[in-house]
């Protein structure tokens, strides 16, 4: 069952706008959690007030990667969303990317930015900039098993559960507060690849979740 971590009430803050809000992915893979958060937040949908749905809370316009040949950028341009490579490498360090990405982000309007498979760390002045507004999601029940491989941190320890966690992005790796989690069973027999499956299954329906709630200004 998919919950907020500590009971869902309303909170002060950046949301809910009064319209409907619209929504950038930063991408460095394939893309399957972009394609869930399009399915919830279609591009160009309610361009009037925001109501109650889902689909009208948010609209999906933007989508920045790394990487030149993800295929979330092939996911987002199908979907007629702007998709835009952005380079951090050895000749363009983060700082490059971080300053074109804000002029990017803020030159669209975006309300809120959702980190979907970005596999990069962004410093604590773009996380601060962004409070608020930043959005992860992370293959583990956090606090257990930050960083890279949480899955296979997750069988290495032999616990019986494992999941996903939607969290606000601040300075540190995985440390920002936690909005919603999905537990997963861990089977006998499971390999990294089994487990890592059915969590990503599980984060198809915890991404979206999560916006809606964040958007509706609804926080544990």
């Amino acid at each position: 069952m998919l919950t907020d971590v500590a009971g869902n009430s309303p909170r002060a803050g950046v949301f809910p706008l009064g319209r409907t809000a619209r929504i950038a992915v930063l991408a460095s893979g394939r893309g399957s959690n972009l394609a869930s958060l399009l399915a919830a937040f279609p591009p160009g949908h309610g361009a009037g007030p925001a109501d109650v749905q889902a689909q009208q809370l948010g609209s999906l316009a933007l989508v920045i990667s790394n990487k030149p040949t993800a295929p979330a950028l092939t996911v987002a341009r199908a979907a007629g969303v702007e998709a835009v490579y952005v380079a951090w490498d050895a000749e363009h360090p983060r700082s490059l990317f971080e300053s074109e990405v804000t002029r990017l982000l803020d030159g669209s309007g975006i309300d809120l930015v959702c980190l979907a498979g970005f596999m990069r760390v962004l410093s604590p002045e773009f996380t601060e900039r962004y409070a608020g507004r930043l959005l992860n999601i992370h293959p583990s029940l956090l606090p257990d098993f930050r960083g890279l491989h949480a899955q296979r941190q997750a069988l290495a320890a032999g616990v019986s559960e494992a999941g996903c966690t939607v969290h606000l992005v601040d300075g540190g790796v995985d440390t920002g507060q936690a909005l919603v989690q999905l537990r997963v069973p861990v089977l006998p027999g499971d390999t990294e690849a089994t487990l890592s499956e059915r969590i990503l299954a599980a984060e198809h329906l915890a991404y979206p979740q999560a916006v809606t709630a964040e958007l509706r200004a609804v926080r544990p």
